[in-house]
C-alpha cells in the first residue's frame, strides 16, 4: 500500500439510491478530478460546487460556466453532460485522511457511479483497497487505532444507542481513559529505571511498598475496564432470545408483539410453526434477535420433529430463554422438562394468556406481581405454584421444591398485557438495571484481550515484587504491561494487526 497513491472509491452502499459518492483521496485528487467536471465556479476547500459530469475524451480541463454563458446543449455526444452532480474539496491537511480528497456526489446510478471510478482510475488513481481511507486517516495522526475502530462500529451499528457508543469512541473516550493509566505506568517505570541507572550517584532506589501502590493505582482502572467487557459486548454484538414452548401456548403471537408487526404466522392448530422464525429489534437500545420456534412436545411426523430439534438447538444455543406457559392451564409435562432443562439459564418464565378467563370467571393471574417467581394467587385463582402441582391439594403460594427458581411475567400477547413489563425484565437480564450505563465500557475483543494481557504483567510484577526480584527484571515485566496498552490505541502495532483491522471495512471507507 503506498500513501502517496491517490485512491478512488465509491462511498455509498451498492445498489440504487437518490445520492451517490465517489471519493478520491491523494495528492493528484483535484487533478483527476477536474478534467471530467464542468463546474459554476473554481473549486474552493470546505465549499460544495454545483456543476456537470462530463465525458472528458476531447477535454483536457475543466470548463467554467456562468450564469451569462452556458454552451448551447446539443445531441448526445461522448464530451456531453452525463449527470449534474455537487462537487466537495478538502485541502490537505484539513480532511478526513488529512490527504487532498475531492467529493463527487450524483444521482445513484450504480452505472454513473461507477464511470467515475473508471474515469478516475484512467488518469492514473488506484483502486482503494477495503478501509484504505481510514487507514490513511490512522497512519497519519488523525485518528488513533481505537477511533479507526469505531468508524466501522459506527456504520455497523443497528440501534441508536449503538451508535452513540460508537461516537462516544470515536470521539476518543476509550483513549482518554487510557491516557492517565499509561502515564502512571510509565512514571513507575521511570523510576525504577532511574535507580538502576543512577546507582552511584546516590538517587533513592524505591521501597517495595511504594512499588505495589503505583501497580495497584495501574491495575485498578484497568480491572474495572475489563470487567466491563461483558456488557460492552452485548451491547456490540447483541444478543439472542429463544422463545421456546409446547404447541398452542402463543410463543408466535408473542413474537409477533415484541417484534411489533405480524411476523409469524399464527392459527389455533397446534404446531403450526415448523421452523425458526428470527427477526432482531431494539430492546433498550441493544440489539436482540428474537427466535421464534416450534412447540416442544412428541413429534406426529417427521416435518414437525426436524423442527422439535431445530427448537431444541434454539434454545441450547440463545444467551436469554423465554418460557412460555399457558396461564389457563395446569403445568404440563412437557413445561416440566423445558424448565427443568433451562436451570442455571439466564430465563425468563412467560405466564402467557392471563386474559383467558378461569372456571371462576376470572383471569389466573390479574394482578399479580411481576417480579415474583411463584405468582400469587388471588381467591378462587389459582397460582403459578399451584398450577405447576397439577393435581395437589396444597393452597399456599410457595413453588413445589425441585422447580427452578425463576421470573415469572404474566402476559397477554393478544392484548399486550404485560409485554412492558417483559421487554423490562429482558432489559433487566442484559444490563442488570433497567437501562443501560452510558460510562466508557469495552466493545472490543482485540481491547479486551490487551487489557487481559496487560493485568496478567502487572500481576507477575506484583509476585516479582513479592519475591524480590532485581528490578532489572520486575522492569520486564512492567514493559510487558506498557505494551499491549500501546498496541490499543495503535501507538505501537504490526502490518499484520492493521490490515486485519482495516480488511473488516468497506470499500470507499
Amino acid at each position: 500500500m503506498n500513501l502517496d497513491d491517490t485512491i478512488v472509491a465509491i462511498a455509498t452502499p451498492p445498489g440504487r439510491g437518490g445520492i451517490g459518492v465517489v471519493r478520491l483521496a491523494g495528492p493528484d485528487a483535484r487533478k483527476i478530478a477536474e478534467p471530467m467536471l464542468r463546474l459554476k465556479h473554481e473549486l474552493e476547500p470546505g465549499r460544495a460546487i454545483f456543476g456537470e459530469l462530463i465525458d472528458p475524451c476531447s477535454a483536457d480541463t475543466p470548463v467554467r460556466v456562468t450564469a451569462d454563458t452556458v454552451p448551447p446543449r446539443t445531441s448526445p455526444e461522448p464530451s456531453d453532460r452525463i449527470d449534474e452532480v455537487v462537487v466537495t474539496y478538502f485541502q490537505k491537511p484539513h480532511s478526513y485522511t488529512t490527504d487532498d480528497i475531492v467529493e463527487i456526489s450524483a444521482h445513484g446510478s450504480p452505472v454513473v457511479l461507477r464511470h467515475i471510478v473508471e474515469l478516475a482510475l484512467a488518469r492514473g488513481a488506484r483502486l482503494a483497497e477495503p478501509g484504505e481511507f481510514t487507514m490513511r486517516a490512522f497512519l497519519n495522526g488523525r485518528l488513533d487505532l481505537t477511533q479507526a475502530e469505531a468508524v466501522r462500529d459506527l456504520i455497523d451499528s443497528q440501534t441508536l444507542f449503538q451508535a452513540k457508543v460508537a461516537a462516544q469512541q470515536l470521539e476518543g473516550a476509550l483513549s482518554k481513559r487510557l491516557k492517565p493509566i499509561k502515564q502512571k505506568l510509565v512514571e513507575l517505570i521511570a523510576l525504577l529505571e532511574a535507580g538502576i541507572d543512577f546507582a552511584e550517584d546516590d538517587v533513592s532506589i524505591a521501597p517495595d511498598a511504594t512499588i505495589l501502590s503505583h501497580i495497584a493505582e495501574v491495575r485498578a482502572p484497568l480491572d474495572q475496564l475489563a470487567a466491563s467487557f461483558h456488557y460492552g459486548k452485548i451491547v456490540h454484538q447483541g444478543l439472542t432470545l429463544a422463545i421456546v414452548g409446547r404447541p398452542n401456548v402463543g410463543k408466535s403471537s408473542l413474537f409477533n408483539r415484541l417484534v411489533e408487526r405480524e411476523r409469524a404466522i399464527v392459527t389455533a392448530q397446534p404446531g403450526t410453526t415448523r421452523d425458526l422464525v428470527s427477526e432482531t429489534v431494539a430492546i433498550g437500545g441493544i440489539p436482540v434477535q428474537l427466535v421464534d420456534t416450534a412447540g416442544i412436545r412428541r413429534a406426529l411426523d417427521e416435518a414437525e420433529s426436524i423442527g422439535i430439534k431445530k427448537s431444541m438447538e434454539a434454545l441450547a444455543d440463545a444467551d436469554l430463554v423465554l418460557v412460555v406457559l399457558d396461564a389457563s392451564q395446569p403445568v404440563s409435562d412437557e413445561d416440566r422438562e423445558l424448565l427443568a432443562q433451562i436451570e442455571g439459564r439466564a430465563a425468563i418464565v412467560v405466564d402467557n394468556k392471563c386474559d383467558l378467563r378461569d372456571s371462576g370467571g376470572d383471569s389466573p393471574h390479574k394482578n399479580a406481581p411481576a417480579d415474583s417467581s411463584s405468582t400469587t394467587a388471588r381467591e378462587g385463582r389459582p397460582s403459578l405454584a399451584q398450577r405447576f402441582s397439577a393435581g395437589s391439594t396444597r393452597t399456599d403460594n410457595q413453588v413445589p421444591e425441585g422447580r427452578p427458581t425463576l421470573q415469572v411475567i404474566p402476559t397477554s400477547a393478544l392484548t399486550g398485557q404485560g409485554i412492558p413489563d417483559l421487554r423490562a425484565q429482558i432489559l433487566h437480564h442484559i444490563t442488570g438495571t433497567t437501562a443501560p450505563t452510558e460510562s466508557t465500557f469495552l466493545t472490543n475483543v482485540r481491547h479486551h484481550k490487551l487489557i487481559t494481557d496487560a493485568l496478567a504483567a502487572l500481576n507477575a510484577a506484583t509476585n516479582a515484587v513479592a519475591a524480590r526480584v532485581p528490578h532489572e527484571m520486575l522492569l520486564l515485566d512492567l514493559y510487558s504491561a506498557l505494551r499491549p496498552l500501546d498496541e490499543i490505541t495503535g501507538a505501537t502495532t504490526t502490518d499484520d494487526i492493521l490490515n486485519l483491522i482495516f480488511g473488516t471495512f468497506c470499500i470507499g471507507k
